[in-house]
């Protein structure tokens, strides 16, 4: 098993070519076939080459042939196979986007709505396509203060690192707006990239562009190097993965925190401003790249059962065995493709498990999963109403006015 936090002991210069000279390279090769990657794939059944097998081809020399299947498609980064590894091998960070990468440059067609995402944030520095002008223009409607770090001409206690979900997509500028006044209502001195920001780059590098995913990085950590600041905070957890395993290499110095951590971190100074109980059942979905990446299952449930009038209850698969929500490595964008394989949206499987528990409130920490999730929710029946909500929204809600 992986600790959470472990390096990934590769660094950035590492291809497919020179990772069998690596220490995670040579690790691989301790691979004893258990089959156990293959087993907690949401996806396995779907995939001609489980991570086992990918592992088996590139010990043999045929791994060409994975290279010409679009089989690692189906693999959205959740994480799963890694965390279980019993050899602690690095599947999901390591192996798994050296061969997804390739994958891309080989193939002749990719799915439309992937590669237009790709293209847009090349172009415009988000996967939307939205003006980069636009990007902070949802804190005119957040009714507090949020400062830009170019405007407040010193250094800052937090850098909070937007990302583009939270800043052009309605449901996550509602996470925004909540963030701010959790800030506030706790005196953070804080402040924001505004316009300047571009996106982090989906959980590293399984992007799957790899030249893609440096070139974002290379902007973001120049950009960050011309402020000063203690420590860099954000709401998206795959832009805290990117920025907790990869950004290091790219010459990040400031330590990264989700949301969650950082609130966790001032709960006993936040928790005697939540005054307004809620009333409310609610069921929390672990992030893939928040839970299994770096072992943070407590914080977002402390800060639930810190709500007065909130009563926690856990859906069938939680913590490490939690579902995937379908969203990452690329899956934000592949839904289309994984319907015309006759693929279960995971979104959809995770939705029926919340349903189950009779919560009111399906809780998450990042804003992929309140568009993925909300969606599920159109097309499975539920008899008993159902919301969406980010946990930096629901403590906001708590706040006295």
């Amino acid at each position: 098993m992986i600790a959470p936090f472990e390096p990934a002991v590769v660094d950035k210069a590492t291809t497919l070519e020179t990772l069998l000279e690596t220490p995670a390279g040579k690790r691989m090769m301790t691979c004893i076939q258990c089959g156990t990657c293959a087993g907690t794939c949401p996806y396995g059944e779907h995939m001609d080459f489980s991570p086992r097998l990918v592992i088996n081809m590139l010990r043999g020399g045929f791994i060409d042939e994975v290279i010409k299947s679009d089989s690692l498609l189906r693999c959205v980064s959740c994480y799963a196979c890694m965390a279980k590894c019993p050899r602690g091998i690095r599947l999901t960070d390591v192996l798994l986007p050296m061969v997804k990468e390739q994958v891309l440059v080989t193939q002749s067609a990719m799915p439309a709505e992937f590669q237009k995402s790709l293209e847009n944030m090349h172009r415009y520095g988000n996967p939307m396509g939205e003006s980069p002008r636009k990007r902070a223009a949802w804190t005119a409607t957040a009714g507090t203060k949020i400062p830009l770090i170019a405007e407040v001409n010193r250094e800052v206690d937090v850098l909070w690192f937007v990302d583009s979900y939270m800043s052009f997509y309605a449901r996550g500028q509602d996470n925004g707006r909540a963030t701010a006044r959790l800030f506030n209502a706790l005196g953070v001195d804080f402040a924001i990239l505004g316009n300047e920001e571009k996106s982090a780059g989906e959980c590293g590098q399984v992007t799957w562009e790899s030249g893609l995913f440096e070139s974002l990085a290379e902007y973001n950590v120049k950009l960050f190097n011309k402020y000063k600041f203690q420590r860099l905070v954000t709401g998206d957890a795959h832009a805290y993965n990117a920025f907790h395993f990869r950004y290091p290499m790219y010459g990040l110095t400031q330590p990264a925190e989700h949301t969650a951590q950082f609130f966790a971190r001032h709960l006993d100074q936040l928790k005697p401003r939540l005054t307004r109980p809620l009333n409310l059942t609610v069921t929390y979905h672990d992030a893939c790249c928040l839970g299994r990446a770096v072992g943070s299952y407590d914080e977002p449930r402390a800060l639930l059962q810190a709500i007065p009038g909130v009563k926690l209850v856990e859906m069938v698969h939680n913590r490490v065995n939690s579902l995937c929500c379908g969203g990452g490595g690329g899956g934000m964008w592949l839904d289309t493709y994984y319907k015309q394989k006759g693929m279960e949206r995971l979104s959809e499987r995770r939705v029926k498990e919340a349903i189950a528990t009779g919560a009111d409130v399906l809780a998450v920490s990042c804003p992929y999963e309140i568009s993925r999730f909300e969606d599920a929710l159109k097309v499975i029946p539920h008899d008993k109403p159902i919301v969406v909500r980010d946990v930096a929204e629901l403590l906001a809600d708590s706040l006295a006015s």
